[in-house]
C-alpha cells in the first residue's frame, strides 16, 4: 500500500505552481542569473580581431575547440567574457577532493562540519584563480601566436587575464547563487544552459553539411537514430536504482509502544551523476591548455600531446574512459554515497537491513553492493560517453551531438524537475498542515462558544 507521501506526490499537478510562491520566486530568481550568464558570453574581450576569430573557430568546430566551446555555452567561438566558462572551478574542485581523500590536513577540516567545509571552499575559490590566471595567459598567448588580436603585446595579455578570470569567478559566484537561492545545483544549470542554447545552431550547422553533400542522408538519418537511442538509454539508467531493504524494531516511548516499520534505502545505478564526465572532460583539455604556452613554436612533447590527445584519438578515448571510471567511484564513495556515513545514520535510527549487524558490517555490505552496482554504472556512463565521441570525431561534426553533452542535458534537466517536484511537495505539505491548524482553531471556538 502506498504511503501518504507517495500518494501526495502522485496527485502532485504542475498547476500547483501558481500557488506556490517562494518556489516561483526561486525560478524566476535562477532563470534571472541565467539570462545574465547568456549576456555575459556576447560581450566580447577588448582586443580581439572577430574576423579572424570566426574563420579559426569554423576549422576547430570538430576538434579540440568545438570541445572547448562545449563547456563555455558558445563564449570561447565569440571570446565573450566568459570563455574559460565554468571549468577552471571544476577543475580545482577536482584537485580539491582528491587532496582530501588522501591528505591529512584536509581530511580533518572535512570532519569539523561546517567550520571544515568552510574552509576548503575557500581554498577551493583560490585554487579557481590560479587555473583561470593561469589557463587565460595560456589563451592570450595563443591567440596572439594565431594572429587574433589587434594589437599584441603585454597591454593584451593583462588585459585579458583580468577579464577572464573576473568572468570565472563571477560565474562562481552566480552557481553558488543559484544553488543557495534558486533551484537546482547552479553549477550544472550553467553548463547546461550553456549546451542547450546552442543546440539550435549546432542542429542547423548539421543540416547545411548534408544540404552541402559533406554528409549523405544516411549518416544524418543514423545520427539523429542514435541520438535517440542514447537519449532514451540515459534515461532508462538515471531512473534504475537498486533498494536495500530497511527494518526499524519495535520501539516504546513512554508508555507508548510503536510497531516496527520497514523501509527502503534506494541506490542509483548512477549514484555520481554527470559529475564525473565533466571532470574527465576538464582533466583532458589541460594539456591542450598548457600546450598553448609554447604558440605555433610548440616543441616535441606538446606536439605529441595535441597529435594523440586530440578528441576521436585513441589514447584520448582510454584515458577518457579510465578517468570516467574513476571519477564515478571515487565521488560515489567520498560525496555522493559515503557507506560509513548511511550505516551510522542508521545505526542512530535504530534500523537494520536483515541478517546484517549494525554498524561496521553494515557498512561493508553497503560498499560491497555500492561497488558491485557502479560496475554497471561507470560502464553505462564510459558506453555514453565514447561511442557517440568516436562517431562524432571520425565524420567532424559538432561537439554538442557528442555522449557528453547528452548526458549533461538529461540528468541536469531531470535533478531540476526532480527539485521543482520537491518544492511543490513541500509547499502541499505547508498548506495540508495550515488547513489543519485552521480546522483546529474553528473547533476550539465552537466549543468556547457553547460552554458560555
Amino acid at each position: 500500500m502506498a504511503s501518504a507521501a507517495e500518494q501526495m506526490a502522485s496527485n502532485l499537478s504542475w498547476g500547483m505552481l501558481g500557488k506556490a510562491t517562494e518556489l516561483r520566486q526561486r525560478l524566476l530568481f535562477t532563470l534571472g542569473l541565467l539570462i545574465v550568464y547568456r549576456l555575459g558570453t556576447y560581450i566580447p574581450v577588448p582586443g580581439i580581431d572577430g574576423a579572424a576569430l570566426r574563420d579559426f573557430m569554423e576549422q576547430a568546430a570538430g576538434g579540440i575547440g568545438g570541445v572547448f566551446n562545449l563547456f563555455t555555452g558558445g563564449a570561447l567561438s565569440r571570446m565573450g567574457i566568459f570563455a574559460l566558462g565554468i571549468m577552471p572551478y571544476i577543475s580545482a574542485s577536482i584537485i580539491v577532493q582528491l587532496l582530501g581523500a588522501s591528505w591529512g590536513p584536509l581530511q580533518q577540516l572535512k570532519k569539523e562540519g561546517e567550520q571544515g567545509r568552510r574552509k576548503i571552499t575557500q581554498y577551493t575559490r583560490y585554487g579557481t584563480v590560479l587555473l583561470a590566471t593561469v589557463q587565460a595567459y595560456g589563451l592570450a598567448v595563443s591567440m596572439e601566436a594565431g594572429d587574433l588580436v589587434t594589437d599584441p603585446g603585454w597591454f593584451f595579455r593583462i588585459s585579458t587575464v583580468i577579464t577572464l578570470v573576473g568572468g570565472t569567478m563571477f560565474l562562481m559566484w552566480l552557481g553558488e547563487q543559484i544553488t543557495a537561492r534558486g533551484v537546482g545545483n547552479g553549477i550544472s544549470l550553467i553548463i547546461y544552459v550553456g549546451i542547450v542554447a546552442e543546440l539550435p545552431a549546432a542542429f542547423g550547422q548539421f543540416l547545411e553539411q548534408g544540404r552541402v553533400g559533406a554528409l549523405s542522408t544516411a549518416v544524418i538519418l543514423g545520427i539523429l537514430l542514435m541520438l535517440v537511442a542514447t537519449l532514451v538509454f540515459v534515461v532508462f539508467m538515471e531512473r534504475s536504482l537498486r533498494k536495500i531493504h530497511i527494518q526499524y524494531p519495535r520501539r516504546q516511548v513512554g508508555m507508548k509502544v510503536y510497531d516496527g516499520g520497514s523501509s527502503h534505502l534506494p541506490i542509483k545505478v548512477n549514484p555520481a551523476g554527470v559529475i564525473p564526465a565533466i571532470f574527465a572532460s576538464s582533466l583532458l583539455l589541460l594539456p591542450t591548455t598548457l600546450s598553448t604556452f609554447s604558440g605555433a613554436n610548440a616543441g616535441p612533447v606538446m606536439s605529441w600531446i595535441l597529435a594523440y590527445f586530440g578528441p576521436g584519438q585513441p589514447l584520448y578515448l582510454a584515458f577518457f574512459a579510465g578517468m570516467i571510471i574513476f571519477f564515478t567511484y571515487f565521488y560515489t564513495l567520498n560525496v555522493s554515497f559515503k557507506p560509513d556515513d548511511v550505516a551510522d545514520n542508521l545505526k542512530n535510527q535504530n534500523g537494520f537491513v536483515p541478517g546484517i549487524r549494525p554498524g561496521k558490517k553494515t557498512e561493508e555490505y553497503l560498499e560491497y553492493v555500492v561497488n558491485r552496482i557502479l560496475v554497471l554504472g561507470a560502464s553505462y556512463l564510459a558506453l555514453v560517453c565514447m561511442i557517440p565521441e568516436m562517431i562524432r570525431s571520425n565524420l567532424a561534426i559538432t561537439a554538442y551531438f557528442g555522449g557528453t553533452s547528452i548526458l549533461i542535458i538529461v540528468s541536469v534537466g531531470m535533478d531540476f524537475i526532480q527539485q521543482v517536484q520537491s518544492h511543490l511537495l513541500a509547499h502541499q505539505y505547508e498548506g495540508l498542515i495550515e488547513k489543519s491548524q485552521l480546522r483546529g482553531k474553528k473547533r476550539g471556538g465552537k466549543k468556547g462558544t457553547a460552554r458560555r
